[in-house]
């Protein structure tokens, strides 16, 4: 048999899912992430998975993994000395940027420091205008003065990104030659290979960004690869983009920025495989880890696609799923301000020390010590009861904030609770009610280790009715790395009118991004019957700031009248209006290649419904709200068959998470033994 693994590392937990193509034979374990280096974890976590399972590595055929390491390199700001080219005159255009403030109304709240210091900024005399004419020539002897310039100043990394390289990339070219021979071994990030796109600080931000990342991502898959070669042996290694789509270690080395939120578009990626098994087409996804919680709108069985998003106070130009995250997890610390109100998050006690209650030296108070308290977690502890609960520990630092703010400590861990879900709920309302769509026209979907534990909270607060917990919520991302196809992305500018004249204009713009699609299809392996390529057009009124894609028929016989319709569809869409007759323009022409690496095979289900009613395997007072404890039922997920009905108040325990039913809301069980809760009113 060869099996695919699917590892996600987040903040908190590392999670690896085995799946067998084959039969839809699936395992799965779950451990504490090791934030030093991640890859001791995921190869930890393999070696356990394959000895609690009596899987043989060698039986391993392919893993896809979702990391944290470029995210977490730019939260930090880890120490790399980066230097950047860029054509003469617009050296400080990465500090002077589009003159925006990253938060309006916060008068001490300003733009991250940029990540290439102006010392290490060079300048090169050459110039290329709109159309990709070369008005200033870029002589031989200018080459060897910047590469000598540069290698002086002794860089980890280099980007270099020259005015309208996306059109004409010669310059670029071999100014990146000259710099790799001049310091071999150092990475290099050129804007045409890394965004070759127009609009040029966005470009410029995106390439500094790559080649910062480049030498940290390079060192860690350098270190991972090496582990999986002597553990598994020479397997595949897909890495997961935000994209939602893989791309081989070796493009993720070369492209580290594409990384940026890879696994949370992993989690997005196993949602939406969910909501087509289960016929919902349109759902909100709600993924709560251990640092923070993030959020996505499906509609159509599918996640919108942005191309430009900021990422740690950076502007970044690259495909990403429409993902929003909120700095509020199961980590979330609680403190007190200045102004004497209480706060949870953005700072998070992360795997270590962790929260209190985990015993590892967390000494404030989190979100999980309140759940821990108010009797939501079981003291018995997290997966399956392997990593015990210090409940001492969690009354400790509730009772310290209880003290500071004058409440009992059950009301104290009330409080970090709400606050902690209203900041997920304006999360939520961020990517629907602000974009005009209504929260309770769609599904929860609850996973992440600490999703089901707080989805009746957010969806009670948001109107919604029906919550779906997946069968291994904290696991979905990993199971979404599973069947996650092979992604790349191909884009050219072009700047053309929406006229009869469109077809022709396009025609060869087109016919050569499909040429390099199938040039990519060939070097990933990928069979004809798993190819596939969409077009989309970027479109926008004449003198519009901003774009919106509009899909292109693959056989090219869109006409005028049929893509001003889908133009206008989008913009209301967008921004509740049209503007017919007003001239439109297209920006760029993009082409998304997919190689299909998963079939579904999980069988139909047809057992009979339970007769039997669930059995508890415990009862515990819980706090569900201030009226007082309730006397709650607990089950074991595991022992759940499909149709079992439950009625909270319920606690559900099980590996990878806890799911909490509120009084009079309604549990059931479906044939993918999935969680339906009907919420009350």
């Amino acid at each position: 048999m060869s099996w695919t693994l699917g590892i996600d590392v987040g903040g908190t937990f590392t999670d690896v899912c085995a799946y067998e193509p084959a039969t839809g034979l699936t395992h799965y374990h779950k451990r504490p992430s090791t934030p030093q280096n991640p890859a001791e974890a995921i190869l930890a976590g393999i070696a356990e998975l394959c000895e609690a399972t009596g899987l043989h590595p060698r039986d391993i055929g392919r893993i896809a993994h979702g990391t944290t390491v470029a995210t977490n390199a730019l939260i930090e700001q880890r120490p790399c000395r980066v230097a950047l080219v860029t054509t003469e005159g617009f050296r400080d255009l990465l500090e002077i940027g589009r003159q925006v403030r990253p938060s309006i109304y916060d008068l001490q709240k300003d733009n991250p420091p940029p990540l290439v210091p102006r010392h290490l900024r060079f300048e090169v005399a050459e110039r290329v205008t709109r159309g990709g004419r070369i008005v200033r020539p870029l002589e031989a002897e200018e080459v060897d003065r910047v590469a000598a310039a540069v290698a002086a100043a002794e860089p980890d990394a280099v980007a270099v990104c020259l005015l309208f390289s996306y059109l004409t990339d010669a310059h670029e070219q071999r100014l990146g030659e000259a710099l790799r021979r001049a310091m071999p071994g150092i990475e290099i990030s050129l804007s045409c290979e890394v965004r070759p796109e127009f609009r040029e600080y966005e470009r410029l931000s995106t390439t500094v960004l790559n080649a910062y990342l480049q030498p940290i991502m390079s060192a860690y898959l350098g270190r991972l690869e090496s582990g999986i070669a002597e553990a598994v042996g020479p397997v595949p290694l897909g890495i997961n983009q935000s994209s939602g789509g893989l791309i081989s270690a070796a493009r993720a080395r070369t492209f580290p920025i594409r990384t940026a939120l890879s696994g949370p578009a992993a989690g997005v990626a196993g949602a939406v495989h969910l909501t087509r098994q289960i016929g919902e087409p349109n759902a909100i996804t709600l993924d709560i880890g251990g640092t923070s919680s993030d959020v996505a709108l499906l509609r159509g069985f599918a996640a919108n696609t942005v191309h430009e998003r900021w990422v740690e106070g950076y502007p970044v130009r690259m495909p990403s799923v429409d993902i929003d995250a909120i700095g509020a997890g199961g980590g979330s610390i609680a403190w007190v301000d200045t102004d004497g109100l209480v706060k949870v998050g953005p700072r998070s006690a992360g795997a270590v020390p962790g929260p209190a209650c985990y015993g590892r030296g967390g000494t404030q108070p989190t979100v999980s010590d309140a759940n821990l308290v108010l009797g939501r977690l079981s003291a018995g502890g997290l997966l399956s009861g392997s990593m015990p609960m210090q409940v001492e520990a969690a009354d400790a630092v509730i009772g310290e904030l209880a003290a500071a703010t004058g409440l009992s400590p059950e009301w104290t861990a009330l409080g970090i609770i709400d606050i902690a879900v209203a900041n997920m709920v304006r999360g939520i309302r961020a990517i629907s009610v602000e974009r005009g769509h209504d929260p309770r026209d769609f599904t929860l979907i609850a996973y992440g280790g600490a999703g089901p534990l707080h989805a009746a909270s957010v969806a009670r607060a948001l109107g919604i009715r029906k919550i779906m917990v997946p069968r291994h919520p904290g696991l979905l991302c990993a199971q979404g790395l599973i069947v996650a196809d092979q992604l790349e992305h191909f884009v050219r500018t072009v700047h053309l009118p929406l006229d009869d004249r469109l077809g022709d204009a396009l025609a060869p713009v087109l016919t050569e991004l499909r040429a390099e699609a199938g040039a990519w299809f060939a070097a990933q392996d990928v069979a004809a019957g798993d190819a596939r390529t969409e077009a989309t057009l970027e479109m926008r009124y004449l003198g519009q700031n901003f774009e919106l894609a509009v899909p292109y028929p693959d056989d090219g016989a869109a006409d005028r009248a049929a893509l001003e319709a889908a133009f206008s569809t989008a913009h209301d869409e967008a921004y509740g209006f049209h503007n017919p007759g007003a001239p439109i323009e297209i920006t760029s022409v993009r082409i998304a290649a997919s190689g299909r690496h998963h079939r579904d095979v999980d069988p139909v289900h047809t057992e009979p419904g339970a007769t039997a009613p669930p059995t508890p395997i415990a009862t515990r007072p819980v706090w569900f709200d201030r009226s007082g404890a309730v006397e709650t039922v607990i089950y074991d997920r595991a022992r759940l068959a499909h149709g079992h009905r439950i009625v909270g108040p319920a606690i559900i325990d099980q590996l990878d998470t806890t799911t909490v039913i509120f009084p009079r809301d309604v549990a059931t069980v479906d044939l993918r033994h999935n969680l339906l809760i009907e919420v009350s009113a």
